[in-house]
């Protein structure tokens, strides 16, 4: 029984082969013997995609909100993501905000002096630790100041000739 099996199994891979070589011929771009066409790749530009995305936020009904001169995203982290001069849109209706623009991630102690009225109470723990570390520096700072200035005598001159 092997040997009548033999036969089958070729002439079943015989026709697939004849099948798999039905659909090459289909994609040669001149006659037997030439190479397959490439796929093309198309490249897309980005302007599309904004022209698309600035269509759909029209669609929303957002709008351009003016004199917004920065946007600070605060993370659990401690960081800022800060941007400067962004494009701010908004539909009210759809709960819909929209920032565009370069964002900088920072840290909070660089922004704090001008940021200090947009701190929430979810920032008080970053602020303590600030303000921790700044305490911990002015002290190590007295320390050395102390330890800079020479115990004077009396007499000034004779400290002064040292």
């Amino acid at each position: 029984m092997a040997p009548a099996a033999a036969p089958e199994v070729s002439a079943e891979v015989a026709a697939a082969r004849a099948k798999l070589s039905a659909k090459f011929d289909q994609v040669r771009t001149g006659g037997k013997g030439t190479v397959r066409r490439t796929k093309i790749a198309k490249h897309q530009s980005h302007g599309a995609d904004d022209k698309q995305l600035q269509a759909q936020l029209k669609r929303l009904g957002c709008n351009a909100i003016p004199g917004i001169e920065e946007v600070n995203f605060f993370k659990e982290d401690g960081t800022v993501l800060h941007f400067a001069a962004p494009k701010v849109q908004a539909s009210v209706s759809s709960n819909t905000f929209v920032i565009s623009g370069h964002g900088e991630p920072k840290r909070l102690e660089e922004l704090l002096p001008g940021i200090i009225n947009q701190l929430g109470p979810d920032n008080l723990m970053n602020l303590k630790r600030i303000a921790e570390g700044y305490a911990a520096a002015a002290s190590s700072t007295a320390k050395e100041e102390v330890g800079d200035i020479p115990d004077i005598g009396e007499n000034f001159e004779d400290v002064s000739k040292q």
